[in-house]
């Protein structure tokens, strides 16, 4: 699924409850901050970015990222958000959570589109990792006052 399938308007409310600015670019134009190069979502600092293109799991992710990063530590962030593992978990535990807030995506839909993109886990697939091994990064998200069911 793509951002430009989503209203836009839901996508930019959801992260800015949680202090992100979301902005579209341009269909062809670069994506700035984007890790992974186009069409994959970027950020910097408080800021995601999209194109129509960008896959929803892509915006989310790279939101969740900032999301679960002190403020302080958001302020210094320029395409590459994390430099540990239970972040990089939470970050994919809670955009499984958030996608549920979109009319049209929910879990199910995002967990499928994580494992068509390549995200790996050793139980098999997403939703294993999800409702079997994620305790950690539940934990994570529940001590920082975060969504984490």
């Amino acid at each position: 699924m793509r951002v430009g399938s989503l209203f836009f308007g839901d996508a930019a409310s959801l992260l800015a409850g949680y202090g992100l600015l979301l902005h579209r670019v341009e269909d062809g134009a670069p994506i700035p901050g984007s890790y992974w190069g186009e069409p994959e979502a970027g950020v910097i600092a408080h800021n995601v970015y999209v194109r129509g293109d960008t896959p929803v799991h892509s915006m989310l992710h790279e939101a969740c990222h900032l999301i679960v990063l002190p403020s302080e530590r958001r302020a210094q962030v320029h395409t590459d958000a994390t430099d540990s593992v239970i972040e990089e978990d939470a970050t994919c535990c809670l955009q499984i959570i958030l996608a549920d807030a979109l009319p049209g995506v929910g879990r199910a839909r995002l967990m499928a589109d994580m494992d068509a993109w390549g995200y790996t886990y050793r139980l098999g697939s997403t939703q294993a990792w999800f409702e079997q091994d994620a305790d950690d990064a539940r934990t994570f998200l529940q001590e920082r006052g975060l969504p984490f069911r």
